[in-house]
């Protein structure tokens, strides 16, 4: 059996602008998604401290572009989330973007909110898309897009090669999957999701969201790559959206 560590999260939005209130309702939405979360400490020289106005502060930073880790402060039971800023030169259709990246115990309580948390993440950023994978299955999916020193990725597995984030054509375009997806509608259309005569089986574990993107889980226990049923829906869903990490043939 994998270790599969925590739960880690990111999702892909546009770029931080000046007095952009996403940082705040990002980290709202999160506390709102995992009941009695208080995100308000910091990391600093590699020690905890209190953030007493938080959101005062957290506005500070995004006028300078940044969105800086905040954690819950429970050293035994840490939640992290941050965001990064990525540029034009390294990002899909040449658009600078923002990552908001989130790190989770993967325990009952997170496994039973795992959608809600992507899905407040996501949209508290107005991500264009995002996904959720425990660590252990999240390494085999990053060998994907790493490329080798010999040069093109070399995927565990038999999962397929994925191109370089700045070779996707859109930023709507998922990168890759991971156990739990948002698809904002936008991105949902641009890979074809759904369509009802091919994707009952992912439409039965699949929701609505706020504004209309979807939250779709590929199996019902986290993502485990050395189950070989979890193995084949992920290779499934691959096959089923070749749009994701730019495979599609113009």
């Amino acid at each position: 059996m994998t270790t599969q560590g925590p739960l880690l999260l990111k999702v892909y939005a546009p770029a931080l602008v000046q007095d952009d209130n996403r940082t705040i309702a990002t980290v709202h939405a999160l506390e709102r998604a995992l009941p009695g979360l208080r995100l308000d400490w910091k990391v600093t020289k590699r020690r905890l401290a209190a953030i007493p106005q938080r959101d005062t502060w957290l506005a500070e930073a995004t006028t300078r572009g940044e969105f800086p880790m905040v954690c819950n402060g429970d050293e035994h039971y840490p939640v992290m989330l941050s965001g990064q800023s990525e540029s034009a030169y390294v990002s899909p259709g040449g658009q600078p973007q923002l990552q908001v990246h989130a790190k989770l115990p993967l325990d009952v309580v997170v496994i039973a909110a795992a959608a809600d948390v992507l899905g407040a993440v996501a949209e508290g950023a107005r991500a264009f898309w995002g996904q959720a994978t425990p660590d252990g299955a999240a390494l085999d999916i990053a060998y994907q897009i790493a490329p080798t020193r010999e040069g093109p990725p070399s995927p565990r597995r038999g999962l397929p090669a994925l191109k370089l984030f700045e070779h996707i054509r859109s930023p709507e375009i998922p990168y890759y999957l991971g156990w739990l997806n948002y698809w904002s509608e936008a991105a949902a259309r641009a890979i074809g999701f759904p369509d009802p005569a091919r994707d009952t089986e992912l439409l039965s574990r699949s929701r609505r969201t706020a504004t209309a993107g979807w939250i779709v889980q590929l199996t019902e226990a986290p993502l485990d790559l050395d189950d070989p049923a979890h193995l084949e829906a992920l290779k499934r869903a691959y096959e089923r959206f070749p749009e994701i990490g730019g495979r599609a043939t113009p």
